[in-house]
């Protein structure tokens, strides 16, 4: 007989607080994750009108000056520009790509060499909205110009999500465990924590929550009706209207402000049926108190006295009085009643049921095609109730990126997080695209989480490593050359192979490795060596310049899990060679032009995107239908593919500045959705040896780099 879930939970609990206690362990003792900072981004999204590749007349130039007077403007020090970051002085919000459950520990530890401080205990306001659908597959839904394409997650998704629903309910809970323990952590003392959810699940996650925070720190369960929306009604029950969101404090002196909700038309009509003389209309409030007090018992103007005497004072009700807001009934054998005026009333304080509030639909353009989207007056409400002005929010669920962009437009300060590249892509557009703040755009630097190993797929075929070196054509070295057992060579070739994990993001460190590798391993001597992976950083492409002879990166396809799930497929595959490993995606610019700036002192640099090289569809997580269809737009209109673009005029080799950016909906410089501008002129100070970087990601979410040193 299966275990239930009510058994099933004291194992959940226990499992969950050894993981946490290792957990923060770790991060006392030293042994902690960084968060590694990809971009500065400096919202500055182009806005000129372009026809083709050659800017027309009526183009605009973009002046750019990355020194400390225009940061100034955004609150940004120009050492902070260059990211020589301190803290507590100044802060910038934080745009993180990865597990949360790492970046969470790398928020509690902070980075020394960075000067990013430790987080523990600083956030004021969590919201999160984990999303429960074991039967989804999370695919996303690709625009292009004449097709439609649906996108598979990436490995690293794909196993986050396959470890949160493998045993459904229970793993999930296993999953949410630490990360809300890892909340409360981050949590201020007057902080609060949001945690949205469903009727699957509710009821099992308020247990774990009274658990970690403690049942007195219980605030409320709000109870959303989404206004306007509907869901599938069946014969045999009702249809589910309405979400919950349970609010914890995380110790009594939590931030609690009036937030009032506006009724609608019907609701005044009933009300507000009285009016003054002048046609003002008004409803009116008993004042009588509650408890019994010496001050409240007085006789005024004849009126009935209430049981325990009036709500205020005799000098208030004098107060009132004087000024016309008490209404007197013709009958002194009843009360006394305030008048509440319909032209300054500012609604009824916010309950605990949320009907005024309406799903995302139709024409909104607030729709940003993400599937869990929530609307900002949900988020609004939220941030006016539990945060103040300066208040750090977080959302490490952070999905369309609407909690961080509300957090903006309330003059908060944010970190949001996500796993998922769709996730990433579609909040850095956002906030762009609403002018916010310069932030960071960070990953978890050392991407240690080994997914792969706790699944059963990987007791099926062994050691995933030494089948795809196989696979490759390559022979695993033994145990005692290699403890790692991701290494492998060629024999002729005299060519060295390395194998990085599906839950391990390749980029510039592992590339540095492999080049090591090539003049010590075994003795060296090596030829070159080649590292096949799975999923990539955004600085692999910059490595693959820098370390260009010495190390080759190849795509292990997406897909290849799939096709292992039978333990003899891979011999098969290995035999027909029918798996290909495709090199990375690239970008090629058109050399960069140099002319006379618009300003004494300035120079304006044109640069011009050229090609976008994507090699093979396989690299690409799709169906084999949706393959065919890249492969056409592949050939005929590559640059399609770019879904944002952006510029460092004045790159240091360390830290990306994003100071300009365009991104196919942005319609400000053209009316063509689906394509980026290709060209740009940006005015900026005059300077020699001058580094100009390019950054596209396409649509899938890949990365290229283009560095070009102008004379």
């Amino acid at each position: 007989m299966p275990t239930s879930l009510i058994q099933e939970l004291p194992k959940i609990v226990e499992e969950g607080r050894k993981e946490v206690e290792r957990l923060l362990e770790r991060i006392s003792s030293g042994g902690k994750l960084a968060l590694q900072t990809n971009e500065i981004v400096l919202p500055s999204k182009d806005e000129g009108l372009y026809k083709g590749l050659v800017p027309t007349p009526k183009d605009k130039t973009t002046s750019i000056d990355p020194t400390a007077e225009q940061l100034r403007m955004f609150g940004v020090s120009a050492t902070q520009a260059k990211l020589q970051i301190h803290q507590p002085a100044e802060w910038m919000n934080r745009l993180c790509y990865g597990d949360n459950l790492l970046v969470m520990q790398a928020l509690l530890a902070g980075d020394s060499e960075t000067g990013l401080s430790s987080m523990r205990g600083k956030i004021d306001l969590i919201y999160i909205d984990p999303p429960f659908d074991s039967k989804a597959d999370y695919r996303t839904k690709v625009t292009l110009p004449g097709m439609n394409l649906e996108q598979k997650p990436t490995v690293i998704e794909q196993f986050a999500y396959a470890d949160t629903w493998k045993d459904g309910t229970s793993s999930y809970l296993r999953m949410l465990y630490p990360r809300l323990a890892l909340m409360r952590e981050l949590l201020s003392e007057k902080g609060s924590i949001y945690v949205h959810i469903d009727w699957h699940v509710g009821h099992y996650v308020k247990v774990l929550m009274d658990e970690i925070f403690g049942k007195d720190t219980f605030i409320n369960e709000v109870v959303w009706k989404r206004k306007g929306g509907s869901a599938l009604t069946t014969m045999n029950r009702m249809s589910v209207n309405t979400d919950s969101i349970l609010v914890y404090s995380r110790t009594p002196n939590y931030i609690f402000n009036k937030v009032f909700m506006k009724h609608d038309e019907d609701y005044n009509e009933q009300m507000f049926t009285k009016q003054d003389p002048d046609g003002r209309r008004f409803m009116i409030n008993v004042l009588r108190s509650p408890n019994p007090r010496p001050n409240l018992m007085y006789d005024y103007k004849g009126y009935k006295m209430p049981p325990n005497g009036w709500a205020v004072s005799r000098e208030k009700m004098e107060e009132y009085d004087r000024s016309g807001l008490l209404y007197f009934p013709e009958d002194k054998s009843k009360q006394i009643y305030k008048k509440v005026y319909l032209d300054e009333y500012e609604g009824q304080l916010v309950t605990n049921l949320w009907a005024d509030i309406s799903l995302l639909k139709g024409k909104n353009k607030e729709i940003l095609n993400y599937g869990t989207q929530k609307p900002e007056a949900l988020l609004e409400r939220i941030i006016s109730l539990s945060s103040n002005a300066e208040a750090t929010i977080a959302d490490f669920f952070g999905g369309s990126g609407t909690t961080a962009a509300v957090a903006e437009r309330l003059g908060r300060k944010w970190i949001s997080t996500d796993i998922g590249k769709p996730s990433i892509m579609i909040q850095r557009k956002r906030f762009i695209d609403m002018d916010a703040k310069p932030f960071l755009y960070q990953s978890v630097g050392d991407y240690q989480k080994e997914a792969f190993s706790s699944s059963k797929l990987y007791k099926r075929v062994g050691d995933l490593s030494h089948i795809i070196l196989q696979l490759y054509g390559a022979l695993p070295f033994t145990a005692e050359q290699a403890p790692g057992r991701n290494l492998g060579y060629v024999k002729n070739d005299k060519v060295l192979i390395l194998v990085d994990a599906p839950g391990k993001l390749t980029g510039k460190a592992t590339v540095k490795r492999a080049a090591e590798l090539k003049n010590t391993f075994l003795g060296g001597g090596w030829k070159k060596v080649v590292v096949l992976g799975w999923n990539f950083a955004y600085d692999i492409s910059e490595a693959i310049l820098q370390y260009e002879g010495d190390v080759d990166v190849l795509v292990i396809p997406p897909d290849l899990l799939d096709k292992l799930t039978h333990k003899k497929g891979w011999e098969k595959m290995a035999k027909d060679g029918s798996v290909r490993f495709s090199s990375l995606q690239y970008l090629t610019i058109k050399p960069i032009a140099v002319s006379k700036g618009l300003q004494a002192g300035e120079e304006a640099l044109t640069i011009e995107l050229d090609n976008y090289v994507l090699l093979s569809p396989d690299n690409i997580p799709l169906d084999a239908k949706d393959k065919e269809k890249l492969q056409d737009i592949i050939s005929k209109d590559p640059l399609a593919l770019i879904e944002y673009w952006s510029i460092d005029p004045d790159y240091d080799g360390d830290i990306f500045r994003s100071q300009w950016q365009d991104y196919r909906e942005n319609t400000a410089n053209d009316s063509d959705p689906y394509h980026c501008v290709r060209s740009t002129t940006l005015n900026v100070p005059v300077k020699k040896g001058r580094t100009v970087c390019v950054k596209a990601v396409d649509v899938f979410g890949f990365e290229s780099v283009v560095i070009e040193k102008l004379k």
